[in-house]
């Protein structure tokens, strides 16, 4: 393939200069449009047979995951036909969920959250598991589309028949938990899904929305991440269930097993995040798979112990009731601020309150006066 040097390219520069810019593929590549040669063309997206709720529903059911694919998208979709649909498939599917271990995953960025999923991911479908996860990207904030794309990473489990894994944009969620989250989980649990892994963006936001939707909440650390972060990993802290440092091998080792007894220490004054259990630090390498299985031992520990004393039942039925509330008050920010009242006084107040013509608390009298004006 032929090469050519830009034009930054120093003028004698030799084989060294290492920048060289070659020639593109003919066909399409990375999701970008080209021309398709050889066989048969991919079959027209808009020629695919159109799917009823009941359809939805046997596919679900079946474990079929081009339809349970089809259906989380029509899950994620705002159009109001789709909602309603949406909403019927999963009126059906409720009775086949609730059937899963869901466990939560967060961490810093470069803490090897998705090399741990994976590596845990093929040890549980190689034991008999069907494993869902939810691995949720930052977003572009030009784009609103995904970052990472944690599919494309997670090449091995991507291809283990018992895998599922859904990456989605968290479109600037705090945490990174998308607003159909909670019912994607739905789906795949209908779908016969018995683990679900819940992947989030991790770099230091709110990661209370996972906490609310999972049964058992990780923490993944590294050592020598730089005291600039143990604010962030305070907070998150208080929330986990276990906090597992990851890349404890080779010359890191050491590092790990001492960080390991400082995390030990540090818990011992907190408060545990689930009542009866008591949170407690743990070391794996995921390169390696070294620690994974003792992991996994203490999550299927905790929900033994926890369903034996009614608390995992109990934070199930919380987590309902929440997810309840939580769609209450979208429902009503969207209303508000769909308001024709509202969005026709909207620039003005927002001009005074600029310019120093209107307090805040005014701003927030004259709004809400224009959404009550009928």
């Amino acid at each position: 393939m032929s090469t050519y040097k830009p034009d930054w390219a120093p003028k004698n520069a030799g084989s060294e200069f290492a920048c060289r810019v070659m020639t593109g593929v003919a066909g399409g590549h990375d999701g970008m449009p080209g021309i398709i040669t050889g066989a048969a063309k991919p079959a027209d997206a808009s020629k695919r047979k159109k799917l009823g709720v009941e359809d939805y529903v046997q596919g679900v059911l079946a474990g079929d995951r081009v339809v349970l694919s089809r259906a989380i998208t029509l899950i994620e979709s705002n159009a109001p036909a789709h909602m309603d649909m949406a909403q019927q498939v999963l009126q059906q599917l409720l009775s086949f969920a609730g059937n899963s271990l869901r466990v939560g995953i967060t961490g810093v960025p470069g803490a090897g959250k998705s090399t741990f999923i994976e590596a845990l991911g093929c040890m549980l479908c190689d034991s008999g598991h069907k494993v869902a996860v939810l691995a949720v990207d930052p977003s572009s904030s030009v784009t609103k589309g995904s970052i990472l794309g944690d599919k494309t990473r997670m090449e091995k489990l991507s291809k283990e028949p018992g895998a599922f894994i859904r990456p989605s944009p968290s479109g600037g969620t705090l945490g990174g938990v998308t607003r159909k989250s909670r019912e994607t989980l739905l789906l795949c649990e209908a779908a016969g899904y018995d683990v679900i892994l819940v992947e989030t963006v991790g770099v230091g936001q709110s990661e209370i929305s996972v906490r609310s939707m999972v049964d058992f909440f990780l923490l993944v650390v590294l050592t020598g991440a730089g005291d600039e972060l143990q604010g962030m990993k305070k907070g998150v802290m208080e929330l986990a269930d276990a906090i597992l440092i990851n890349k404890a091998d080779g010359d890191n080792m050491r590092r790990a097993m001492a960080a390991r007894v400082d995390y030990d220490r540090i818990l011992h004054y907190l408060r545990p995040a689930t009542e009866g259990w008591q949170t407690k630090a743990y070391t794996c390498s995921a390169l390696s798979g070294t620690g994974i299985a003792d992991i996994w031992f203490v999550i299927t520990e905790f929900q033994e112990k926890m369903k034996k004393s009614g608390v995992f039942n109990q934070r199930r039925k919380a987590q309902t009731i929440s997810w309840v509330y939580s769609m209450v008050e979208e429902h009503l920010h969207n209303l508000f601020f769909q308001h024709p009242n509202v969005l026709v006084n909207k620039a003005a107040i927002e001009k005074d309150v600029i310019e120093g013509r209107l307090s805040a608390t005014m701003a927030v009298k004259q709004l809400i006066h224009a959404f009550e004006v009928k």
